[in-house]
């Protein structure tokens, strides 16, 4: 489909270039014709809006995998959840994504709910294992929030560039802290 197309494309471009990459240098990567991904998206901020869903609904498809292995237990496929991450999205710059902020305000709002959505299988997760006895009975909202906060300053700071530490490392080790952190 020339809609995911674009979009597989787009990502490839953006860890090439990152925001500031253009059409042209999409339509180049795709060997297109830049009237051609005009067909799909009018214009650059409609296609980082597609690309915020793309990339999250990208996530909720590998959260499904884990929920359907039935070799992991409650509290691996709870630390799995947490820090799932597209294949095809390794080896972005997700720091820089606050450079969205200014220049798109809607992309970086979308960003920002996308992130702040779509908890209930995590809380799920999270009352299974106190149901089972492997994970301590705590706040969700307080968990969530915790959460939240730390991937936004990961995401819409220099923190992780500064200090020289990718954001699937630093996506694991929180959840590994707060996973561990309510484990019996």
């Amino acid at each position: 489909m020339l809609r995911d197309e674009i979009l597989e494309a787009t990502m490839t471009v953006y860890r090439k270039k990152g925001i500031k990459f253009t059409m042209d240098d999409l339509a180049k990567e795709m060997s297109r014709s830049k009237k051609t991904i005009y067909t799909v998206f009018r214009d650059k901020k409609h296609l980082f809006l597609e690309e915020v869903d793309y990339f999250f609904n990208k996530i909720k498809a590998r959260e499904n995998e884990v929920l359907n292995d039935d070799s992991l237990s409650t509290k691996e496929k709870l630390r799995r959840v947490m820090s799932v991450m597209p294949e095809h999205f390794s080896g972005v710059d997700f720091p820089s994504i606050y450079t969205f902020r200014d220049k798109y305000p809607e992309v970086y709002k979308r960003i920002s709910e996308r992130l702040e959505s779509g908890w209930e299988v995590t809380f799920s997760l999270m009352d299974r294992g106190a149901e089972e006895g492997s994970l301590k009975k705590v706040d969700k909202e307080l968990f969530r929030i915790i959460y939240n906060a730390a991937v936004e300053k990961f995401l819409f700071s220099t923190e992780l560039t500064d200090h020289k530490i990718h954001y699937t490392d630093a996506l694991k080790g929180v959840t590994d802290m707060l996973i561990d952190g309510i484990s019996i």
